[in-house]
Protein backbone atom coordinates (compact mmCIF):
# COMPACT_ATOMS: atom_id res chain seq x y z
CA UNK A 1 0.00 0.00 0.00
CA UNK A 2 1.33 3.37 -0.84
CA UNK A 3 1.64 5.81 1.41
CA UNK A 4 0.10 9.17 1.01
CA UNK A 5 2.26 12.35 0.72
CA UNK A 6 0.60 13.53 4.20
CA UNK A 7 1.78 10.65 6.20
CA UNK A 8 5.10 11.12 4.80
CA UNK A 9 5.61 14.38 6.41
CA UNK A 10 7.77 14.84 9.14
CA UNK A 11 5.79 16.20 11.92
CA UNK A 12 7.23 19.51 13.18
CA UNK A 13 9.02 19.15 16.03
CA UNK A 14 8.25 22.89 18.52
CA UNK A 15 11.52 25.07 19.23
CA UNK A 16 12.81 24.48 22.81
CA UNK A 17 11.84 27.07 25.06
CA UNK A 18 14.43 29.30 26.96
CA UNK A 19 14.66 27.70 29.99
CA UNK A 20 15.21 24.61 27.88
CA UNK A 21 17.97 26.09 25.95
CA UNK A 22 19.33 26.94 29.14
CA UNK A 23 19.66 24.02 30.70
CA UNK A 24 20.88 22.25 27.23
CA UNK A 25 23.82 25.08 27.15
CA UNK A 26 24.76 26.79 29.72
CA UNK A 27 24.90 30.79 29.30
CA UNK A 28 28.48 31.46 29.16
CA UNK A 29 28.30 35.72 29.27
CA UNK A 30 25.56 36.55 31.85
CA UNK A 31 23.75 40.15 32.30
CA UNK A 32 21.68 39.56 29.08
CA UNK A 33 25.24 41.38 27.32
CA UNK A 34 25.14 42.63 23.16
CA UNK A 35 27.95 42.52 21.38
CA UNK A 36 28.08 46.84 22.01
CA UNK A 37 28.14 45.83 25.61
CA UNK A 38 30.86 43.83 25.05
CA UNK A 39 32.75 46.22 23.16
CA UNK A 40 31.98 49.04 25.74
CA UNK A 41 32.94 46.96 29.24
CA UNK A 42 36.19 45.98 27.72
CA UNK A 43 37.36 49.06 26.53
CA UNK A 44 36.26 51.10 29.04
CA UNK A 45 38.88 50.30 31.41
CA UNK A 46 41.12 51.55 28.85
CA UNK A 47 40.08 54.10 27.24
CA UNK A 48 40.53 56.14 31.33
CA UNK A 49 43.16 56.58 33.92
CA UNK A 50 44.32 54.25 35.71
CA UNK A 51 42.82 53.92 39.13
CA UNK A 52 44.67 54.52 42.49
CA UNK A 53 44.74 50.46 43.00
CA UNK A 54 46.62 50.14 39.89
CA UNK A 55 48.61 52.69 40.78
CA UNK A 56 49.62 50.93 44.31
CA UNK A 57 49.51 47.63 42.72
CA UNK A 58 51.93 48.48 40.10
CA UNK A 59 54.30 50.61 42.65
CA UNK A 60 54.72 47.76 44.78
CA UNK A 61 55.52 44.82 41.76
CA UNK A 62 58.22 47.66 40.75
CA UNK A 63 59.74 48.04 43.90
CA UNK A 64 60.08 44.40 44.28
CA UNK A 65 61.38 44.26 40.52
CA UNK A 66 63.66 46.60 41.56
CA UNK A 67 64.65 44.57 44.77
CA UNK A 68 65.63 41.87 41.99
CA UNK A 69 67.85 43.64 39.67
CA UNK A 70 69.65 44.78 42.56
CA UNK A 71 70.48 41.18 43.38
CA UNK A 72 70.81 40.16 40.35
CA UNK A 73 73.61 42.82 39.26
CA UNK A 74 75.49 41.96 42.66
CA UNK A 75 75.77 38.58 42.02
CA UNK A 76 77.01 38.96 38.30
CA UNK A 77 79.28 41.54 39.44
CA UNK A 78 80.44 39.39 42.39
CA UNK A 79 79.52 35.98 40.52
CA UNK A 80 77.54 33.27 41.48
CA UNK A 81 79.48 32.50 44.87
CA UNK A 82 76.40 34.90 46.30
CA UNK A 83 74.27 31.98 46.03
CA UNK A 84 74.27 28.65 49.01
CA UNK A 85 75.46 26.72 45.96
CA UNK A 86 77.83 23.98 47.53
CA UNK A 87 79.93 20.84 46.17
CA UNK A 88 77.16 18.98 45.83
CA UNK A 89 74.05 21.18 45.57
CA UNK A 90 75.26 22.76 42.52
CA UNK A 91 71.72 23.40 41.36
CA UNK A 92 68.95 25.31 43.54
CA UNK A 93 66.67 28.56 43.28
CA UNK A 94 68.04 29.16 40.24
CA UNK A 95 67.24 26.14 37.92
CA UNK A 96 63.98 25.43 40.87
CA UNK A 97 62.61 28.66 39.45
CA UNK A 98 63.33 28.10 36.27
CA UNK A 99 61.23 25.24 35.73
CA UNK A 100 58.86 26.88 37.93
CA UNK A 101 58.36 29.64 35.33
CA UNK A 102 58.23 27.37 32.08
CA UNK A 103 55.48 25.40 33.98
CA UNK A 104 53.54 28.45 34.62
CA UNK A 105 53.66 29.53 30.87
CA UNK A 106 51.63 26.43 29.65
CA UNK A 107 48.20 26.75 30.95
CA UNK A 108 48.08 29.92 28.51
CA UNK A 109 48.58 27.54 25.90
CA UNK A 110 46.31 25.06 27.23
CA UNK A 111 43.51 27.49 27.20
CA UNK A 112 44.47 28.98 24.04
CA UNK A 113 45.73 26.20 21.69
CA UNK A 114 44.20 22.76 22.71
CA UNK A 115 40.95 24.14 23.98
CA UNK A 116 40.52 26.05 20.83
CA UNK A 117 40.87 22.70 18.71
CA UNK A 118 38.64 21.01 20.77
CA UNK A 119 35.88 24.04 20.41
CA UNK A 120 35.39 24.65 23.64
CA UNK A 121 33.75 27.75 23.47
CA UNK A 122 34.08 28.87 27.22
CA UNK A 123 38.14 29.16 26.83
CA UNK A 124 37.17 32.94 25.42
CA UNK A 125 36.59 34.84 28.22
CA UNK A 126 40.44 33.74 29.80
CA UNK A 127 42.76 32.36 27.00
CA UNK A 128 43.73 36.52 26.14
CA UNK A 129 44.97 36.49 30.35
CA UNK A 130 46.59 33.24 29.95
CA UNK A 131 48.39 33.66 26.99
CA UNK A 132 49.64 36.62 28.28
CA UNK A 133 50.71 34.78 31.39
CA UNK A 134 52.20 32.28 28.76
CA UNK A 135 54.92 35.34 27.28
CA UNK A 136 55.37 37.12 30.55
CA UNK A 137 56.30 33.87 32.60
CA UNK A 138 58.64 32.61 29.66
CA UNK A 139 60.57 35.68 29.73
CA UNK A 140 61.19 35.28 33.69
CA UNK A 141 62.11 31.81 33.00
CA UNK A 142 64.90 32.71 30.58
CA UNK A 143 66.60 34.68 32.63
CA UNK A 144 67.48 32.07 34.88
CA UNK A 145 69.83 29.83 33.01
CA UNK A 146 71.49 33.40 31.78
CA UNK A 147 72.04 34.11 34.89
CA UNK A 148 73.25 30.72 36.36
CA UNK A 149 75.75 30.83 33.57
CA UNK A 150 77.95 33.16 35.65
CA UNK A 151 78.94 34.80 32.53
CA UNK A 152 75.72 36.09 30.82
CA UNK A 153 77.29 38.45 28.43
CA UNK A 154 78.59 35.60 26.71
CA UNK A 155 74.89 33.62 26.39
CA UNK A 156 75.13 34.67 22.76
CA UNK A 157 77.74 31.31 22.45
CA UNK A 158 74.77 29.33 22.46
CA UNK A 159 73.18 30.97 19.20
CA UNK A 160 74.05 27.97 15.92
CA UNK A 161 75.72 31.49 14.66
CA UNK A 162 78.13 31.49 11.76
CA UNK A 163 81.50 30.28 13.69
CA UNK A 164 84.58 32.38 12.60
CA UNK A 165 86.63 31.20 15.49
CA UNK A 166 87.29 28.12 14.51
CA UNK A 167 85.87 24.67 15.49
CA UNK A 168 83.81 25.88 18.58
CA UNK A 169 80.49 24.96 18.57
CA UNK A 170 77.70 24.45 21.63
CA UNK A 171 77.59 21.20 22.77
CA UNK A 172 74.44 20.02 21.07
CA UNK A 173 74.14 17.14 22.99
CA UNK A 174 73.68 18.96 26.45
CA UNK A 175 69.79 18.94 27.68
CA UNK A 176 71.06 22.80 28.72
CA UNK A 177 71.12 23.82 25.18
CA UNK A 178 68.12 21.85 24.09
CA UNK A 179 66.41 24.42 27.38
CA UNK A 180 67.89 27.40 24.92
CA UNK A 181 66.05 26.15 21.86
CA UNK A 182 62.61 25.09 23.74
CA UNK A 183 62.37 28.41 25.64
CA UNK A 184 63.05 30.32 22.18
CA UNK A 185 60.79 28.32 20.62
CA UNK A 186 58.20 28.82 22.79
CA UNK A 187 58.22 32.09 23.46
CA UNK A 188 58.08 32.94 19.50
CA UNK A 189 54.99 30.87 18.29
CA UNK A 190 53.69 31.98 21.94
CA UNK A 191 53.89 35.66 21.15
CA UNK A 192 52.77 35.03 17.21
CA UNK A 193 49.57 33.24 18.31
CA UNK A 194 48.89 35.58 21.35
CA UNK A 195 49.34 39.05 18.48
CA UNK A 196 47.13 37.29 15.89
CA UNK A 197 44.41 37.12 18.26
CA UNK A 198 44.61 40.70 19.36
CA UNK A 199 44.46 41.83 15.35
CA UNK A 200 40.80 42.19 15.64
CA UNK A 201 40.63 43.97 19.31
CA UNK A 202 43.40 46.09 18.05
CA UNK A 203 41.18 47.76 15.11
CA UNK A 204 38.40 47.98 17.53
CA UNK A 205 40.39 50.31 19.69
CA UNK A 206 41.58 51.44 16.63
CA UNK A 207 38.03 52.69 15.82
CA UNK A 208 37.38 53.95 18.88
CA UNK A 209 39.73 55.96 20.04
CA UNK A 210 40.99 59.71 19.46
CA UNK A 211 43.11 60.72 17.32
CA UNK A 212 46.20 60.23 19.11
CA UNK A 213 49.21 58.52 19.86
CA UNK A 214 46.48 55.56 20.59
CA UNK A 215 45.15 55.63 17.89
CA UNK A 216 48.37 55.32 15.67
CA UNK A 217 50.07 52.35 17.19
CA UNK A 218 46.44 50.75 17.30
CA UNK A 219 45.98 51.21 13.57
CA UNK A 220 49.07 50.21 12.98
CA UNK A 221 49.55 46.93 14.67
CA UNK A 222 46.26 45.99 13.38
CA UNK A 223 47.71 45.46 10.09
CA UNK A 224 44.68 47.60 8.25
CA UNK A 225 42.09 44.85 9.21
CA UNK A 226 38.72 45.95 8.11
CA UNK A 227 36.35 43.11 9.31
CA UNK A 228 35.55 41.99 5.74
CA UNK A 229 34.33 38.04 5.26
CA UNK A 230 37.38 37.64 2.99
CA UNK A 231 39.67 39.10 6.15
CA UNK A 232 38.03 36.65 9.05
CA UNK A 233 38.09 34.32 6.47
CA UNK A 234 41.81 34.71 6.56
CA UNK A 235 42.34 35.36 10.30
CA UNK A 236 40.37 32.25 11.56
CA UNK A 237 42.52 30.00 9.14
CA UNK A 238 45.97 31.22 10.35
CA UNK A 239 44.68 31.00 13.71
CA UNK A 240 43.91 27.72 13.95
CA UNK A 241 47.14 26.62 11.59
CA UNK A 242 48.87 28.47 14.72
CA UNK A 243 46.62 26.19 17.26
CA UNK A 244 47.88 23.17 15.85
CA UNK A 245 52.14 24.53 15.83
CA UNK A 246 51.45 25.28 19.20
CA UNK A 247 49.67 22.64 20.85
CA UNK A 248 52.89 20.30 20.49
CA UNK A 249 54.46 22.97 22.81
CA UNK A 250 52.46 21.90 25.69
CA UNK A 251 53.76 18.36 25.20
CA UNK A 252 57.54 19.20 24.07
CA UNK A 253 58.71 22.06 25.92
CA UNK A 254 58.36 20.83 29.81
CA UNK A 255 59.49 17.48 28.06
CA UNK A 256 62.84 18.74 27.06
CA UNK A 257 63.33 20.83 30.51
CA UNK A 258 62.33 17.26 32.27
CA UNK A 259 65.29 15.52 30.28
CA UNK A 260 67.65 18.21 32.14
CA UNK A 261 67.11 15.62 34.90
CA UNK A 262 66.10 12.82 33.07
CA UNK A 263 69.12 12.36 31.44
CA UNK A 264 71.70 12.50 34.10
CA UNK A 265 72.66 9.46 36.31
CA UNK A 266 71.60 11.12 39.63
CA UNK A 267 69.40 8.79 41.81
CA UNK A 268 66.18 10.19 42.24
CA UNK A 269 66.37 11.95 38.45
CA UNK A 270 66.98 8.93 36.01
CA UNK A 271 63.40 8.04 35.68
CA UNK A 272 61.29 8.03 32.24
CA UNK A 273 58.67 9.22 34.11
CA UNK A 274 60.04 12.74 33.93
CA UNK A 275 58.65 14.19 30.95
CA UNK A 276 54.64 13.23 31.45
CA UNK A 277 55.32 13.72 35.30
CA UNK A 278 56.61 17.37 34.60
CA UNK A 279 54.23 18.22 32.00
CA UNK A 280 50.86 17.04 34.17
CA UNK A 281 52.91 19.43 36.47
CA UNK A 282 53.53 22.27 34.08
CA UNK A 283 49.58 22.60 33.42
CA UNK A 284 48.75 21.98 37.09
CA UNK A 285 51.06 24.74 38.58
CA UNK A 286 49.43 26.90 35.10
CA UNK A 287 46.01 26.53 35.74
CA UNK A 288 46.37 27.37 39.64
CA UNK A 289 48.14 30.68 38.73
CA UNK A 290 45.49 31.53 36.00
CA UNK A 291 42.57 31.05 38.43
CA UNK A 292 44.95 33.46 41.21
CA UNK A 293 45.24 35.85 38.71
CA UNK A 294 41.77 35.88 37.10
CA UNK A 295 39.79 35.57 40.38
CA UNK A 296 41.35 39.03 41.28
CA UNK A 297 41.28 40.56 37.74
CA UNK A 298 37.07 39.67 37.53
CA UNK A 299 36.62 41.51 41.29
CA UNK A 300 39.12 44.47 40.37
CA UNK A 301 37.81 45.24 36.57
CA UNK A 302 34.19 44.55 37.53
CA UNK A 303 34.42 41.14 35.07
CA UNK A 304 31.95 39.51 36.68
CA UNK A 305 29.62 39.18 33.09
CA UNK A 306 32.49 37.47 31.53
CA UNK A 307 34.31 35.37 33.65
CA UNK A 308 32.17 33.33 35.84
CA UNK A 309 31.72 30.88 38.20
CA UNK A 310 31.14 28.13 35.22
CA UNK A 311 34.28 29.61 33.98
CA UNK A 312 36.47 28.73 37.17
CA UNK A 313 34.09 25.48 37.71
CA UNK A 314 36.00 24.10 34.39
CA UNK A 315 39.34 25.50 34.99
CA UNK A 316 38.89 23.95 38.59
CA UNK A 317 37.90 20.46 36.79
CA UNK A 318 40.62 21.02 34.89
CA UNK A 319 43.18 21.28 37.82
CA UNK A 320 41.62 18.73 39.40
CA UNK A 321 42.60 15.88 37.06
CA UNK A 322 45.90 17.44 36.64
CA UNK A 323 46.19 17.45 40.26
CA UNK A 324 45.43 13.73 40.33
CA UNK A 325 47.73 12.86 37.97
CA UNK A 326 50.58 14.50 39.80
CA UNK A 327 50.02 12.74 42.93
CA UNK A 328 49.60 9.35 41.08
CA UNK A 329 53.42 10.34 39.81
CA UNK A 330 54.54 10.98 43.83
CA UNK A 331 53.10 7.23 44.36
CA UNK A 332 54.73 6.19 41.23
CA UNK A 333 58.20 7.42 41.62
CA UNK A 334 58.21 5.50 45.42
CA UNK A 335 56.84 2.19 43.73
CA UNK A 336 59.51 2.00 41.24
CA UNK A 337 62.15 3.19 43.53
CA UNK A 338 61.05 -0.17 46.22
CA UNK A 339 60.71 -1.92 43.17
CA UNK A 340 63.84 -1.66 41.19
CA UNK A 341 65.96 -3.06 44.11
CA UNK A 342 68.69 -0.21 43.67
CA UNK A 343 70.03 0.96 46.94
CA UNK A 344 71.12 3.99 46.11
CA UNK A 345 67.46 5.52 44.58
CA UNK A 346 65.61 3.85 47.07
CA UNK A 347 67.83 5.95 49.87
CA UNK A 348 66.73 9.41 47.95
CA UNK A 349 62.97 8.67 48.51
CA UNK A 350 63.64 7.20 51.60
CA UNK A 351 65.85 10.78 52.97
CA UNK A 352 63.12 13.09 50.98
CA UNK A 353 60.12 12.05 53.09
CA UNK A 354 62.18 11.19 56.71
CA UNK A 355 65.32 13.49 55.82
CA UNK A 356 66.76 16.81 56.35
CA UNK A 357 64.16 18.42 53.66
CA UNK A 358 61.08 16.32 55.12
CA UNK A 359 58.98 19.54 56.11
CA UNK A 360 59.26 20.70 52.30
CA UNK A 361 58.30 17.10 50.89
CA UNK A 362 55.43 16.95 52.71
CA UNK A 363 54.52 20.67 52.09
CA UNK A 364 54.56 19.48 48.57
CA UNK A 365 52.75 16.68 48.98
CA UNK A 366 49.87 18.70 51.21
CA UNK A 367 49.74 21.46 48.91
CA UNK A 368 49.62 19.35 45.34
CA UNK A 369 48.10 16.57 46.75
CA UNK A 370 45.98 16.91 49.57
CA UNK A 371 44.49 20.32 49.08
CA UNK A 372 42.86 19.84 45.46
CA UNK A 373 40.84 16.72 46.76
CA UNK A 374 38.26 19.24 48.10
CA UNK A 375 37.43 20.54 44.53
CA UNK A 376 35.65 17.11 43.98
CA UNK A 377 32.66 18.86 45.90
CA UNK A 378 30.54 21.26 43.55
CA UNK A 379 30.22 23.99 46.27
CA UNK A 380 33.49 24.28 46.77
CA UNK A 381 34.30 24.32 42.95
CA UNK A 382 32.15 27.33 42.84
CA UNK A 383 33.22 29.01 46.00
CA UNK A 384 35.43 32.01 44.64
CA UNK A 385 36.88 32.16 47.79
CA UNK A 386 38.02 28.83 48.51
CA UNK A 387 38.67 28.36 45.15
CA UNK A 388 41.49 31.24 45.07
CA UNK A 389 42.93 30.32 48.24
CA UNK A 390 43.46 26.32 46.94
CA UNK A 391 45.16 27.71 43.54
CA UNK A 392 47.73 29.87 46.30
CA UNK A 393 48.61 26.30 48.19
CA UNK A 394 48.82 24.73 44.81
CA UNK A 395 51.22 27.33 43.23
CA UNK A 396 53.09 26.91 46.69
CA UNK A 397 53.46 23.30 46.45
CA UNK A 398 54.40 23.32 42.94
CA UNK A 399 57.34 25.54 43.79
CA UNK A 400 58.38 23.59 46.64
CA UNK A 401 57.88 20.34 43.91
CA UNK A 402 60.95 21.93 41.86
CA UNK A 403 62.81 22.87 45.15
CA UNK A 404 62.63 19.20 45.90
CA UNK A 405 63.74 17.63 42.99
CA UNK A 406 66.85 19.11 43.09
CA UNK A 407 67.98 19.73 46.76
CA UNK A 408 66.94 16.40 47.92
CA UNK A 409 68.82 14.63 45.02
CA UNK A 410 71.69 16.45 45.19
CA UNK A 411 72.32 17.07 48.85
CA UNK A 412 73.09 13.33 49.91
CA UNK A 413 75.78 12.43 47.47
CA UNK A 414 76.65 8.90 46.76
CA UNK A 415 79.72 9.17 49.22
CA UNK A 416 79.02 10.24 52.88
CA UNK A 417 82.07 12.16 53.05
CA UNK A 418 80.14 14.73 50.30
CA UNK A 419 77.01 15.22 52.06
CA UNK A 420 76.17 18.66 52.84
CA UNK A 421 73.31 20.67 53.35
CA UNK A 422 71.27 23.76 51.67
CA UNK A 423 70.55 27.04 52.88
CA UNK A 424 69.64 29.66 50.31
CA UNK A 425 71.12 32.98 50.65
CA UNK A 426 69.37 36.69 50.72
CA UNK A 427 70.29 37.29 46.68
CA UNK A 428 68.30 34.01 45.60
CA UNK A 429 65.64 35.14 47.41
CA UNK A 430 66.15 38.75 46.42
CA UNK A 431 66.17 37.07 43.33
CA UNK A 432 63.33 35.07 43.30
CA UNK A 433 60.67 37.67 44.64
CA UNK A 434 62.25 40.00 41.82
CA UNK A 435 60.88 37.44 39.11
CA UNK A 436 57.75 37.71 40.75
CA UNK A 437 58.13 41.20 40.79
CA UNK A 438 58.69 41.41 36.71
CA UNK A 439 55.66 39.13 36.21
CA UNK A 440 53.43 41.42 37.99
CA UNK A 441 54.83 44.29 36.37
CA UNK A 442 54.22 42.81 33.05
CA UNK A 443 50.62 41.79 33.69
CA UNK A 444 50.09 44.83 35.24
CA UNK A 445 51.16 46.66 31.93
CA UNK A 446 49.24 44.23 30.20
CA UNK A 447 46.05 45.00 31.95
CA UNK A 448 46.15 48.86 31.75
CA UNK A 449 46.61 49.03 27.57
CA UNK A 450 45.54 45.35 26.32
CA UNK A 451 41.96 43.82 26.44
CA UNK A 452 41.98 41.52 29.19
CA UNK A 453 39.18 39.61 27.47
CA UNK A 454 39.20 38.92 23.51
CA UNK A 455 36.09 40.78 22.64
CA UNK A 456 35.85 39.68 18.91
CA UNK A 457 35.49 35.86 20.55
CA UNK A 458 33.62 36.93 23.69
CA UNK A 459 30.99 38.29 20.94
CA UNK A 460 30.71 34.91 18.96
CA UNK A 461 29.34 32.99 22.41
CA UNK A 462 26.97 35.68 23.31
CA UNK A 463 23.72 34.08 24.41
CA UNK A 464 20.91 34.88 21.70
CA UNK A 465 18.31 37.48 22.91
CA UNK A 466 15.24 36.42 24.74
CA UNK A 467 13.32 38.12 22.08
CA UNK A 468 14.42 35.99 19.26
CA UNK A 469 14.47 32.85 21.32
CA UNK A 470 10.45 33.16 22.26
CA UNK A 471 9.59 34.37 18.45
CA UNK A 472 11.41 31.24 17.73
CA UNK A 473 9.12 29.32 19.54
CA UNK A 474 6.25 30.79 18.79
CA UNK A 475 7.27 30.00 15.08
CA UNK A 476 8.00 26.24 15.95
CA UNK A 477 4.13 26.32 17.84
CA UNK A 478 3.03 27.68 14.55
CA UNK A 479 4.23 24.83 12.55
Amino acid sequence: MVESEKDLQTPAVPAPSPDEMAKLRPTLITGGKVPADVTRDICTPLERGPTGLWWGAFSLSLTVLTIGVVAVTYQIAMGIGTWGLNRTVGWAFDITNFVFWVGIGHAGTLISAVLFLFRQKWRTSVNRAAEAMTLFAVVCAGLFPVIHMGRPWLAFWMAPYPNMRGSLWVNFKSPLLWDVFAISTYLLISAVFWYVGLIPDLATIRDRSKPGLRKRLSGLFSLGWNGSARTWHRYETVYLLLAGIATPLVFSVHTIVSMDFATAVIPGWHTTIFPPYFVAGAIFSGLAMVLTLMIIARKVMQLENYITVLHIERMCKLMLSMGCIVGLAYGTEFFIAAFSGNPYEQFVFFNRALGPFSWAYWTMVSCNVLVPQVLWFRPIRRNIVLVFVVSIFVNIGMWFERFVIIVTSLHRDFLPSSWADYTPTTVEVATLLGSFGLFFTLFLLFCRFIPVIAIAEVKGVLEKPRRDLKHDSAQGDAA
